[in-house]
């Protein structure tokens, strides 16, 4: 073996060590969600923000449960503000642990599938948080436009509990709430 190749080796098992090391488990989701209930209109409370929703305000994500088992989504926001172009994404969803229906794979591009994961759910169906593995997205959602702010403070907890960066989180500003009248506040 040449020098070249050894020290790619050892270098290669170096990276595959410390990824090892640093892996975090998995996300934990909610023991059972009733689908039925979960369908239907969510606004964004909060998020990390993907390249696609950076500058978002009014976002609202409805669920739809098809004959096939499918979830039609519709992802609705304007764009730069309340009086921006409004947006429209509509990913098809699948649940992926059938029985308890937390795990879901969010298909914007076929053959692709997101992860989606139902890891908080009130008990009421009033707000949830989803996430993923790769702690990289996380969203905030309400069956109303506004939560309260202790409600806010303990879903954000929450979320960092799941190892994610809560300094990354980006209200997102729904009209009628306290904050529809101003940029975005940060964390």
């Amino acid at each position: 073996m040449t020098r070249i190749a050894r020290h790619g080796a050892a270098t290669a098992a170096l990276l595959l060590l410390a990824a090892c090391s640093t892996a975090r488990p998995p996300i934990p989701t909610v023991a059972h969600v009733n689908l039925g209930r979960f369908m239907g209109t969510w606004y964004v409370i909060a998020a990390t923000p993907t390249f696609l929703d950076k500058d978002a305000y009014a976002a609202v994500e409805s669920y739809r449960l098809e004959p096939d088992g499918t979830i039609q989504t519709t992802y609705t926001f304007h764009n730069g503000g309340f009086d921006g172009p409004v947006r429209t994404l509509r990913p098809r969803a699948r649940v992926l642990d059938p029985g308890r229906n937390a795990r879901w794979g969010m298909q914007f591009l076929w053959p692709f599938r997101a992860q989606y994961l139902i890891a908080y759910l009130s008990q009421d169906y009033g707000a949830t948080v989803i996430a993923r593995d790769a702690r990289d997205y996380v969203w905030i959602m309400a069956r109303t436009p506004t939560i309260s702010v202790g409600e806010y403070r303990q879903l954000r907890a929450f979320v960092g509990s799941l190892g994610y960066d809560v300094t990354k989180l980006r209200l997102y500003p729904q009209r009628g709430s306290a904050r529809d009248t101003r940029a975005p506040p940060r964390g």
